[in-house]
């Protein structure tokens, strides 16, 4: 836990949170919200987190407050790190463990290095489906909350930028691995395609945020370590 601070909530504060799973960001930023409330007797006040992370997904969540909400698009923009485990052989809808499997492939043909060799060939700037349960809005509605009524979503190829995939511990059916990417882009859909190359299938098992620019996970607070600190200052 990195040491505690003295915040200034009025002037702005940037928190760097480490999100926990099954929480969305916004979970997150009303969580906050409410806690800066509860314990400085600020009764209303800015806050607002600079880039998305899916409901499973852990990891640096950037959480701005006050006048810092004005540095959202600022880091919102930056690289991002990621880190994960993912499943070879299958697929589900939402790319990840959010859906039941809803197709089985054969891997009997797939090996280590052939794993390692696919992730390769996505670095540089590529094109990319992002998943149809995100948070895009399609018509003024999250299409996540389209594909959850069975509604059929088809969201255009965004480019992004893909600086390093890299398989760390290859495996059958499952692998770790590490990926450095620009903003916009969609790790499940990452997952997805490497599936596709692999003439297999695959979806995301776990994930984690680990890096924001020059921000790092390392410095983060968990929501009980934040609401601690802020206890003790009231």
């Amino acid at each position: 836990m990195p040491p505690a601070k003295k915040y200034n909530f009025t002037e702005g504060e940037v928190l760097l949170i480490d999100k926990p799973s099954t929480w969305t960001s916004f979970d997150v930023v009303n969580k906050i919200r409410y806690m800066i409330r509860d314990y400085t007797g600020i009764r209303k006040i800015k806050v607002g987190h600079a880039g998305t992370l899916d409901p499973l997904a852990t990891g640096l969540l950037i959480v701005c407050v006050g006048k810092a909400t004005r540095r959202i698009l600022e880091f919102s923009g930056l690289d991002k790190e990621y880190t994960g485990t993912l499943y070879l052989g299958a697929t589900t809808p939402s790319y990840d463990k959010e859906t039941e499997v809803d197709r089985v492939f054969d891997t009997t043909h797939l090996s280590p290095e052939a794993i390692v060799d696919a992730a390769r060939a996505f670095v540089g700037i590529i094109r990319q489906v992002p998943p149809a349960y995100s948070a895009i809005k399609v018509e003024g509605v999250r299409s996540y909350k389209r594909a959850r009524e069975r509604e059929k979503v088809e969201l255009p190829p965004r480019e992004v930028q893909v600086h390093a995939f890299e398989i760390t511990h290859p495996g059958i059916p499952e692998s770790d691995f590490r990926v450095l990417c620009s903003k916009g882009t969609y790790i499940r859909s990452l997952i997805h395609d490497l599936g596709k190359a692999l003439h297999s299938g695959a979806y995301i098992l776990s994930l984690r945020r680990t890096r924001i620019g020059e921000f790092s996970l390392g410095e983060a607070l968990t929501i009980g370590e934040l609401e601690q600190t802020l206890r003790g200052e009231a």
